[in-house]
């Protein structure tokens, strides 16, 4: 007789075979991502906390949560702020301290951009909630239903979980995650606690990368570090994805390796720049600044959000200094619509000519 060999043989023996390669699929819709392992993964869900007490900052806010679950007294959450704080981070370590091993099957961790219609709350939302759950030695019996982006949300959609939010509170725990808390209606807020997360300080966000340069075996120069914090303006995930990519564009990480990375001008090309604005004419000012655009690949927005953080660094009276800045507005503003790069440098040479105009008059 022929040997028959079913497919779970072949699944067996490829897994004898090869083990680096086992897939650990997430049944989620959220930020998690499918992690291969023997395999290079993004190193913000390679390092995402995965308890409570690795959340690197807003520890007064990580207690209280942590306070609330460990007395089993969770309520609606409604956690909003800026990206890269840490919100995803700390409602997954509380799933995972609730319910352990049955995390998944205790949470519905939906992504509100791409399922946000009113038919995801009447289905699967509503579905998920009027089930009974079994704890099966879990800490709480409750369930808990995670709404990310929550803000992207249509009202329709919004109202409809208000009631729903209402009907399942006795068994199911809902949180709400966005970056814009203005965009979630009234009536979905006052059902919930809400925590804002700030951006990260400088201290954390160096602490937390330290920690990955470590584990990781990089070689940073403090100048290099100091550069990704700057650039990451407190937000962790973009900290890491810029430190990632700079590593695999260069060994060595350095000041100048980051910015090139990510095409930011580096701060002694807006020193130049900014020289150039205070001292030179408006052909001279014009022609060095499109030649350094051109050499260096530099983005105009990027060179006039530059010099307005230089700006208010150097000294000058503060009437100049607020018309200056100004304009500087009204010229961002411009080319976030999609103005004339070339009308726009010369409206940016233009404000400073006047500045330096005010400023000789202010000293005579």
């Amino acid at each position: 007789m022929t040997e028959v060999v079913s497919l779970m043989d072949i699944d067996d023996d490829d897994h004898k075979n090869d083990n680096s390669h086992s897939l650990k699929p997430n049944n989620g819709k959220g930020k998690n991502v499918v992690v291969v392992e023997g395999q290079a993964i993004p190193w913000v869900e390679k390092y995402r906390p995965q308890s409570l007490a690795d959340v690197a900052a807003h520890r007064d806010i990580v207690d209280t949560i942590d306070r609330l679950t460990s007395e089993n007294r969770l309520p609606h959450l409604l956690l909003y702020g800026p990206p890269g704080t840490g919100k995803t981070s700390t409602i997954l370590a509380v799933a995972r301290k609730l319910y352990g091993v049955q995390y998944h099957n205790m949470i519905l961790e939906l992504n509100a951009s791409d399922a946000r219609g009113i038919d995801v709350v009447r289905q699967q939302i509503q579905d998920f909630a009027s089930t009974q759950s079994f704890s099966f030695g879990a800490k709480a019996s409750v369930k808990l239903v995670l709404l990310d982006e929550a803000d992207a949300m249509t009202k329709d959609a919004q109202f409809a979980l208000r009631r729903v939010i209402e009907k399942y509170t006795r068994n199911t725990r809902f949180t709400l995650i966005c970056n814009h808390v203005n965009k979630i209606i009234p009536a979905l807020q006052s059902r919930c606690t809400r925590f804002r997360f700030a951006p990260l300080d400088s201290f954390h966000v160096t602490e937390r990368l330290r920690h990955v340069i470590e584990a990781e075996k990089l070689e940073v120069s403090e100048t290099g570090l100091v550069a990704l914090v700057r650039l990451s303006n407190g937000d962790m995930r973009k900290a890491l994805n810029i430190l990632q990519s700079t590593h695999m564009a260069s060994q060595q990480i350095t000041e100048e390796a980051v910015y090139l990375c990510t095409g930011n001008p580096l701060p002694k090309d807006i020193e130049q720049i900014s020289y150039w604005l205070l001292n030179d004419s408006f052909v001279e000012s014009f022609k060095r600044i499109s030649e350094m655009k051109m050499r260096k690949g530099l983005a105009l927005v990027d060179i006039v959000r530059e010099v307005t953080m230089f700006v208010f660094k150097i000294k000058m009276p503060s009437d100049v200094r607020v018309q200056l800045i100004n304009d500087l507005a009204d010229i961002e503003y411009g080319l976030s619509l999609g103005c004339n790069d070339k009308l726009q440098l010369g409206s940016l040479i233009a404000s400073f000519t006047r500045a330096r105009s005010a400023l000789v008059a202010a000293a005579t």
